[in-house]
């Protein structure tokens, strides 16, 4: 009996230090993984940024970052980021172009658990009105 409740016991302590061991390698965690821009301007300030940490043991290296269109252009760090340090992709969205969009950036990294990561930019660019000043119907002078 002894013999049995010590094998279990054992047991029960490999299984419970297996499930409480620690994953190394590198890992990405984005503050915000959608950049919603909102209603802008046509040719106002498409660029932003995501912000990111290294939440893993070994440094991060992220090998590429590909907007899904010509509009959505990211660069990226390309040198390692240690563990626990912040770094940044940024994005320039062609506001040129009018109307709603929803844009994807694909990163490519050596993230142990993600390797592959999606992120998002959505918005709405309002047309820039043409033409001449308004023209004054009302007869009064203007200001």
């Amino acid at each position: 009996m002894k013999k049995i409740l010590f094998t279990l016991s054992l047991v029960f302590v490999a299984f419970y230090g297996m499930s409480q061991a620690v994953v190394s390698g590198a890992e990405i965690k984005f503050e915000k993984e959608t950049i919603d821009y909102g209603t802008i301007d046509q040719y106002a300030d498409g660029h932003r940024e995501f912000v990111f940490t290294n939440t893993g043991t070994e440094p991060l290296v992220i090998s590429n970052a590909k907007g899904s269109c010509g509009c959505t252009v990211p660069t990226w760090p390309k040198e390692p980021i240690a563990p626990g340090q912040k770094a940044t992709i940024k994005v320039k969205y062609a506001t040129d172009r009018v109307g709603k969009f929803t844009k994807s950036i694909t990163i490519q990294s050596n993230a142990v658990s993600e390797p592959t990561k999606v992120l998002r930019i959505k918005g709405d660019v309002l047309a820039k009105p043409t033409g001449a000043a308004p023209v004054n119907t009302s007869g009064a002078p203007a200001n």
